[in-house]
């Protein structure tokens, strides 16, 4: 199907929000195929909100998902993929590993991934006009904060720690709270198909992250696409893709 057929969606209409167990919601974009579909997560906190991720920043986040409109939100990127930090320049501040803070600097089409899908296969239907797949660019946020293995994301009541999961990207990561034995993922493992061989993948690095979190006792996982599964099925798809790549 052609960009010419495609419906153009209204802006109200674009995000989709799914609330899950624990104070934690999906935000998605439900006119982007289930592959290149990226998932927000939020998390309510007593003093501050979560935002894992951004989105591809097509249509404006804050103003279209009343979810993000009034509270404190400490955002954060997984990784640099466009689809995953494209409405991060939204928000005051953006933090993101230190590994890939100079992509988030300087966020061109090229490094994010942008350049080799963000065509008419991507999606079921486009963002309103004036959308165009040839004019699209990512902003850089106003403000960048470095993340690094082991530092805490305070919410008052909700305490997140960052697991540096290199492998799918340098920088990449996830985020554990051991309270409720939640895990945020990011891109490394999800319940679909992985991609392991962008520019930046290392296969080296991506089986230390796999077997790092193979070894938390999760009990639920969110991860960057595709629908949320248990700790049960984590260790078995690391188990499966460790032993499918010999690693």
């Amino acid at each position: 199907m052609s960009a010419q057929s495609l419906a153009r969606i209204k802006p109200e209409s674009w995000y989709r929000t799914t609330a899950h167990s624990d104070g934690i919601t999906l935000i998605d974009e439900p006119w982007i195929k289930p592959f290149f579909r990226c998932n927000l997560w939020h998390v309510r906190g007593r003093h501050r909100d979560l935002l894992v991720d951004f989105g591809l920043g097509a249509v404006p986040l804050r103003r279209h998902v009343a979810l993000l409109a009034d509270r404190d939100i400490v955002g954060v990127a997984s990784h640099t993929h466009f689809d995953h930090i494209g409405a991060a320049s939204e928000f005051n501040c953006c933090h993101v590993h230190s590994a890939e803070a100079h992509i988030l600097a300087e966020p061109d089409n090229a490094r994010t991934l942008a350049d080799m899908f963000v065509n008419d296969e991507m999606f079921d239907a486009l963002p309103p006009e004036p959308y165009a797949h040839c004019g699209y660019k990512i902003a850089a946020p106003a403000k960048i904060m470095s993340l690094e293995d082991g530092d805490m994301i305070d919410l008052g009541n909700r305490q997140f720690e960052v697991i540096h999961t290199p492998g799918h990207s340098p920088g990449g990561i996830a985020l554990w709270e051991a309270a409720s034995e939640t895990l945020i993922s990011g891109d490394l493992i999800y319940d679909g198909p992985l991609i392991e061989d962008t520019w930046h993948s290392d296969m080296t690095d991506y089986a230390k992250s796999m077997r790092r979190l193979n070894a938390l006792p999760v009990r639920v996982v969110h991860g960057g696409h595709f629908p949320s599964f248990s700790g049960k099925r984590l260790h078995v798809m690391i188990d499966d893709w460790l032993r499918h790549h010999d690693l």
